[in-house]
């Protein structure tokens, strides 16, 4: 069986679903779903622009998870039974619309809130996030710990793969965290552009307005385990799912425990869902004998069907 990777913030581009659009019924009617329920032109502001929109947080997400549900509408019958399925920060929220626990509607008016959220809080209390290459995860924290004061923080914030690990928090404590992981040996220490500091217990007034919102949207069973960013296990009860998505805003997003969990349940082949290929890059970091194929355009979908 199948294992479904769903793409999170930082995979939009300015052209994303254009294509599928104009060549699947079942992607355009996807679109026309997201902007009839979003109640303005979401559709277009993916495949036209502006660049400067697209990438704000809450246009972002809304249109991550409509590509990523667009092109899982086209290619589930062709990719057979699935397995189990993972998202990486927001793309957990695909993995349930994917699953049927969340409708399209309520997957679309969640993650446009969470954006406003995490929009809100970044603007409230200034943080930023960096990506460390190439320290293990107990130097990170050792940085992170002694970077860390009390009226600044700075967190692991996604574990990606071995030796690629973002760090979050206030802005000069993850300042701190870069400097003295590059003196700690790191290969680079690279900030991000990023509007605040997500996964991080500086989005802890997000998470209790996202609270709220999953209060007020209905779930069901999924239909397939979905895996848990903040655990790293199998989510298969609603009431677990909505806690959990809950609690991803201030946790890590611990992906290479996701990817090992799968492949511990039999999964060998993987498909990206959505925009890019950054999970299928990061998969080949964490386990090279796995295989992924990124699923995005009308070319890699016409290539799975042969």
């Amino acid at each position: 069986m199948v294992g479904l990777l769903f793409p999170g913030q930082g995979s939009q581009y300015v052209g994303m679903g254009r294509d599928v659009c104009a060549a699947e019924p079942d992607a355009r009617e996807t679109f026309e779903e997201a902007d009839d329920v979003l109640g303005f032109a979401l559709s277009r502001l993916c495949f036209e622009g502006p660049e400067s929109d697209l990438t704000l947080t809450h246009n972002a997400q809304a249109a991550i998870l409509t590509h990523s549900i667009a092109i899982h509408r086209c290619v589930a019958a062709a990719l057979g039974p699935t397995g189990m399925a993972a998202g990486h920060s927001l793309g957990e929220f695909s993995a349930y619309v994917a699953a049927g626990a969340l409708s399209l509607a309520d997957g679309l008016r969640t993650v446009r809130r969470r954006g406003e959220l995490m929009l809100e809080s970044g603007e409230s209390r200034s943080g930023t996030m960096a990506a460390i290459l190439g320290l293990d995860e107990e130097a990170i924290a050792a940085v992170c710990e002694e970077a860390s004061a009390s009226e600044e923080v700075c967190v692991a914030a996604n574990f990606n793969a071995p030796g690629q690990v973002v760090v979050s928090g206030d802005v000069g404590a993850v300042e701190r965290v870069m400097e003295l992981a590059k003196a700690a040996g790191a290969r680079r220490a690279v900030p991000l552009n990023v509007s605040g500091a997500f996964h991080s217990p500086l989005m802890e007034v997000a998470e209790a307005g996202l609270a709220d919102q999953l209060s007020s949207v209905a779930f069901s069973a999924p239909s397939f385990p979905v895996v848990s960013n903040v655990t790293g296990g199998p989510v298969t009860a609603v009431t677990q799912a909505r806690e959990l998505l809950r609690r991803q805003l201030t946790s890590p997003v611990r992906w290479t425990e996701c990817i090992g969990t799968m492949r511990q349940h039999g999964i060998e082949s993987f498909v990206e869902l959505g925009p890019g290929n950054v999970l299928t890059g990061l998969l080949r970091r964490i386990d090279r004998q796995a295989r992924c194929r990124p699923m995005g355009t009308v070319a890699e979908i016409e290539g799975i069907a042969a």
